[in-house]
């Protein structure tokens, strides 16, 4: 069933949404192909080495390591208890993954693929990133409302920034101020990543539930992923809102292309969101690109401009319970993908 759906969905041209008037050309994005993946385990975040060709899926308790030229698996980081994002600092040759199990960092070898060690950071570290500028790594931490700043050189904890809401994903502008959507408050919050001490809050609105976060450091554009179905666009400057626009339900990733100029949404519903700059000031959706069901999450490859995505099928949903009012359906083993879309 799934190969006759991918089949039919690659052959296709990919339909607008009936709720997003384009007022551009379609730039043409399309599933090209799949890359199967063992295990059945959940998935979060996916994150691109460009240069060293690999992706870093993050795996319940491993980070698989894909060859992205040859798409082939060609090693894991073992130990990440409920790991969920990865973050890599590449002139150091370290890698780090947030384990939201453990409340803790795992430092490993990018060449080697050894863990070096752990951090203790907040409760349930998510999004995790690395600043050049600083030479620091950012855990933001779920449950803590906080995001703990480690020394990339050393693994030293340098402190933790207090974000007054839980954080979500987080982006940095290279020039000293990291960001990150506050989703129990529908906002930004700008923090200094030398001195740790936040800057600004800006309110969302009509965005609630923020998620996905990417950011155009050229332009100063902040593209945020709401779950209320809109892309929201901020400019840095200033804080305010540019721009809603109208994205599909269930949106997790959100990544830049800075070299075409291009946003991009990843729905959850199957859906991808594909936005322009077509004046300054101006936004437009220029496509809503089809995916698969579940594909929520995204990396880009800045080299190729080819997109990533993770799903797999899933079965009926149990009934809810007091304890557990929305349970999650469960995943049919052994269909674990990786999407690769491209135009």
């Amino acid at each position: 069933m799934l190969a006759t759906l991918l089949s039919s969905m690659i052959l296709a041209a990919p339909p607008a949404d009936a709720r997003t008037k384009t007022k551009a050309p379609p730039v043409g994005y399309r599933l090209h192909r799949t890359i199967p993946l063992p295990g059945n385990e959940g998935w979060d975040y996916l994150t691109v080495d460009s240069e060293a060709r690999r992706l870093y899926v993050t795996r319940g308790e491993r980070v698989v390591v894909l060859d992205l030229s040859t798409e082939k698996v060609v090693g894991e980081i073992p130990g990440t208890a409920g790991v969920h994002g990865v973050a890599l600092a590449k002139e150091l040759k370290r890698g780090f993954a947030s384990d939201g199990h453990s409340d803790s960092v795992t430092i490993f070898d990018l060449e080697k693929l050894t863990v070096l060690g752990q951090v203790p950071v907040g409760k349930k570290p998510d999004a995790i990133l690395y600043d050049p500028f600083s030479r620091r790594v950012f855990a933001f931490n779920g449950d803590s409302d906080s995001a703990t700043a480690i020394e990339a050189a050393d693994g030293k904890v340098a402190g933790t920034v207090d974000l007054g809401g839980g954080p979500e994903f987080g982006v940095s502008d290279g020039r000293g101020t990291v960001y990150v959507n506050i989703e129990d408050k529908n906002e930004v919050v700008a923090f200094g990543s030398q001195d740790l001490k936040v800057r600004s809050r800006w309110p969302l609105a009509p965005c609630e539930t923020p998620t996905g976060l990417a950011i155009d450091k050229a332009k100063g554009r902040l593209f945020v992923g709401c779950r209320s179905q809109v892309m929201a666009v901020l400019d840095t400057g200033s804080g305010s809102v540019l721009a809603a626009l109208p994205i599909g339900k269930g949106v997790d990733g959100v990544a830049f292309d800075a070299q075409r100029g291009l946003a991009f949404a990843s729905n959850g519903e199957g859906t991808l969101t594909v936005v322009r700059e077509d004046a300054p000031g101006h936004f437009v959706v220029v496509e809503n690109a089809t995916t698969l069901p579940g594909a929520r999450t995204l990396a880009l490859d800045p080299k190729t401009h080819r997109i990533y995505l993770a799903t797999a099928q899933f079965g009926a949903a149990p009934a809810a319970t007091a304890e557990n009012p929305r349970p999650r359906p469960p995943m049919v083993p052994g269909t674990f993908v990786i999407l690769v879309l491209g135009r």
